[in-house]
């Protein structure tokens, strides 16, 4: 049975080859003006290569770390709750939910579909609000 499905496969796999799949990381794809400046090292020789895009993703971070500890210092106690998945949540719960959530959606559209990332981004979103409005 399984003789049959690899020889029934086999012939798919070259037809792919044969298309370009083997040529994926050959050529230089064009990117536009934008993204590659988003994407770009900002500082050539440093230890990682910081971009706009992980600058962006760090502040992004940090702030909402900061806006939590504002939060907890006005509001002390972190607004526990009971929300649909039967947990008792605080607010920096929901803030980590979201998080590994918006990251499950991201891998999974790079996985599932490829760039661009602007549906995941949606939907990283819609779930956060989701998560910090019933979870």
């Amino acid at each position: 049975m399984r003789l049959a499905l690899i020889l029934l496969l086999l012939p798919a796999a070259a037809l792919a080859q044969q298309a370009g799949w083997g040529n994926v990381g050959n050529e230089e794809a064009e990117v536009a003006t934008w993204a590659k400046w988003w994407t770009e090292p900002m500082f050539s020789g440093f230890w990682m290569a910081w971009t706009r895009a992980t600058l962006a993703f760090f502040i992004f971070i940090f702030g909402c770390i900061g806006i939590m500890a504002v939060l907890e210092v006005r509001w002390p106690g972190g607004a526990e709750r009971l929300g649909v998945l039967g947990l008792t949540t605080t607010r920096g719960d929901r803030l980590f939910i979201s998080l590994l959530g918006s990251a499950y959606i991201f891998l999974a559209w790079l996985g599932l579909v490829g760039p661009p990332m602007w549906v995941p981004l949606g939907l990283a979103v819609a779930w956060a609000v989701f998560a910090f409005w019933k979870i």
